[in-house]
């Protein structure tokens, strides 16, 4: 019996060390595979590009995973992506200074982000409801606003954003490493990150140990609004126009990046860090398939098999634990 024991004992803690480790094994696992399938992955300018690219979905799935972390969910973070950046391009081309039209830019996401909160915390509406609501109202706020045409910037300084570099690294790549440096300290070292974690774990056990979840909520879905409308400077800075269908689909890119990372849909249980593994794992999965000229399509059903396969394993490993 002592043996027995001994030996389940020791199969459990491989589990628990296979699970936390699970995202970063599956990560390197797959750019062996990307080495072995193409010359060119290798590359300095390759990994620059892919870093570059993974930068938008990146720092999008950043908010994304302090809402999921709540056991929410926020569909709206494309179509804010997508208005913040038209109105951004919008006040440029009428002659203001691109630093106010960033500023401009940012506060509105922050505001659309802290709508979404009031909705689902003081209006008491589902998550997925009310994100899907205000999808479709940002996305069409966005139609009305470019009129379904590119808005063209020409300001060369708004080009920094995007295609500039700080000691010969891409300014998004900084600016997405600064971003989850951030948020990890946050989630990790202080009194709101833990607000995060407790509502997400047991929320009606929170209100009554007295955190104010509503405000949290709120604050929760307002940095998803900022960070959508960081990503939109980024997106329409390396474009160099407004694209009235940017952010389409981007949403679930970000939430595929937050579950491949470990972060439960329940809430409660996940982190930045294992966000920042998920979005680098999609993005070098885009990036082989690319060198390897598979087309679009059957890029989406490899995505697709990817987070299948993510939520399966968590489910599974879950119900082992227990």
């Amino acid at each position: 019996m002592g043996k027995q024991a001994e030996e389940k004992s020791t199969w459990i803690n491989t589990l628990f060390l296979l699970d936390k480790y699970r995202v970063l094994i599956i990560f390197l696992a797959l750019i062996l595979v990307a080495s072995l399938l193409s010359d060119a992955f290798f590359t300095m300018s390759n990994l620059l590009n892919v870093l570059r690219q993974v930068s938008i979905v990146a720092i999008i799935s950043v908010g994304m995973t302090l809402v999921i972390l709540t056991a929410g969910i926020d569909l709206s973070v494309g179509s804010v992506m997508a208005f913040t950046g038209a109105v951004a391009a919008g006040v440029i081309t009428s002659g203001v200074s691109f630093p106010i039209a960033i500023l401009l830019c940012m506060v509105i996401g922050l505001l659309m982000g802290a709508a979404n909160g009031l909705i689902v915390a003081i209006g008491g509406v589902p998550s997925f409801i009310a994100t899907l609501a205000v999808m479709v109202i940002a996305r069409g706020m966005t139609l009305v606003y470019t009129q379904g045409n590119p808005i063209v910037i020409s300001d060369p300084g708004f080009r920094f954003i995007g295609g500039g570099s700080i000691a010969g690294i891409p300014f998004p790549i900084v600016l997405m490493i600064v971003i989850f440096i951030i948020m990890y300290w946050v989630l990790k070292h202080t009194t709101f990150g833990r607000y995060i974690y407790a509502i997400g774990g047991n929320e009606e056990a929170t209100r009554l140990a007295g955190i104010p979840v509503n405000r949290v909520k709120i604050i929760v879905y307002a940095l998803a609004g900022l960070f959508s409308s960081v990503s939109a400077l980024i997106y329409t800075s390396r474009l160099m126009s407004a694209q009235p269908n940017a952010g389409m689909g981007i949403e679930l890119d970000a939430i595929a990046a937050v579950i491949i990372g470990g972060t439960r849909l329940t809430g409660g249980k996940g982190g930045v860090t294992g966000t920042l593994i998920g979005a680098l794992i999609m993005g070098v999965l885009d990036n082989i398939l690319n060198l390897m000229n598979v087309s679009p399509f059957y890029q989406d059903i490899a995505k697709g098999i990817v987070i299948l396969v993510a939520v399966l394993v968590d489910s599974k490993l879950a119900k082992i634990k227990k």
